[in-house]
């Protein structure tokens, strides 16, 4: 998904202090473009934490009338730096990408994208989606492997359940599960359905930090009231962490990660590590979707370069913001 912000501030991202407890992210609202704008509700990044793990963007939305609000229509649109995690809980998207690769993402179905050196996608709801409701998480690459090859993975995991409860673990190692997908960080993520009253403790890994996104219904992380849309940030050092369900069934997503160690700087769709890095890979993908300063009306007719050409789109690419009128640098 491409971020929708006309006006994207920069995030620069360094290791943090341990917090001490439990910490409650509120989400805020972005509207994903067009004139009938779907909304987004986005916990990730903000001024008061801009990462979970190696997890830099969480944006969640829906339940949404496709029949009101158009859908999700993402044009071809540049990466760098970065995983993408699609995750559906109603509906399906069409995933297309430079890289060749044309999926289907449905409900309870992974599909990571990792853009590396650089990508380009685009991401339309299917004729056949009355509603759409998910998630759209990106990852940050550590400095080791960010200039990888661009790739693509799908995975639909097994359910599992106890009393109570069920989840699918999508990444990581979580509830006797272990997904096969490949991360560059350690990484966990699973979706989690919680009955009324029920009370869930998860064996985590103690050297990663944990984000609980409530999707659906009320919830208790570890003693903390976690509202629905909220984001828990629960920190280092925990080998277990507590979830009890209200009065009403609870969905979440759990997502953790060891802290990624390395400053990022994240404007728009790019992550890199600097602010002339940023600045050039704005200026590629710019020149590869401008002709005479107009952008072009057809993907196909996107130049060769290090985003390469969306196969079998032919909508209008999205062309990069205008950048900031000051220097993308780090905040303390």
């Amino acid at each position: 998904m491409s971020n929708p912000d006309p006006r994207p501030d920069e995030v620069t991202c360094t290791p943090g202090p341990p917090a001490g407890g439990v910490e409650v992210l509120p989400a805020r609202e972005v509207p994903l473009g067009g004139p009938r704008a779907m909304l987004v509700r986005r916990t990730l990044p903000q001024r008061s934490r801009s990462l979970v793990g190696a997890w830099c963007f969480v944006d969640h939305y829906g339940p949404d009338d496709v029949g009101v609000t158009g859908g999700m229509t993402v044009t071809p649109h540049p990466h760098t730096g970065l995983q993408t995690v699609s995750w559906l809980f109603t509906g399906e998207i069409e995933h297309r990408d430079s890289a060749g690769h044309h999926a289907v993402v449905r409900p309870g179905e992974l599909n990571l994208m990792t853009a590396g050196r650089g990508i380009s996608h685009s991401e339309i709801s299917t004729t056949t989606t009355g509603t759409l409701h998910g998630v759209q998480l990106w990852v940050a690459l550590p400095d080791a492997t960010r200039h990888t090859e661009p790739g693509f993975e799908h995975h639909a995991p097994e359910p599992v359940e106890g009393p109570g409860w069920r989840a699918r673990v999508f990444l990581g190692e979580l509830l006797g599960q272990r997904s096969p997908v490949r991360t560059h960080t350690p990484l966990v993520g699973a979706e989690i359905v919680l009955e009324p009253g029920t009370t869930l403790r998860l064996d985590v890994d103690e050297t990663h930090e944990h984000g609980v996104l409530v999707d659906l219904g009320a919830l208790e992380v570890d003693g903390v009231p976690v509202a629905t849309h909220e984001l828990a940030h629960v920190p280092l050092g925990r080998a277990s962490t507590t979830l009890v369900a209200g009065d009403e069934e609870v969905r979440l997503l759990l997502l953790g990660g060891t802290p990624l160690g390395e400053s990022i700087v994240m404007w728009w769709n790019f992550v890199g590590r600097s602010h002339e890095e940023v600045v050039a890979f704005r200026e590629e993908w710019q020149a590869q979707v401008e002709r005479d300063g107009e952008v072009v009306a057809d993907a196909q007719q996107v130049a060769p370069g290090r985003f390469g050409v969306v196969t079998g789109d032919h909508t209008r690419p999205i062309p990069a913001p205008p950048l900031p009128h000051v220097r993308l640098r780090e905040r303390g």
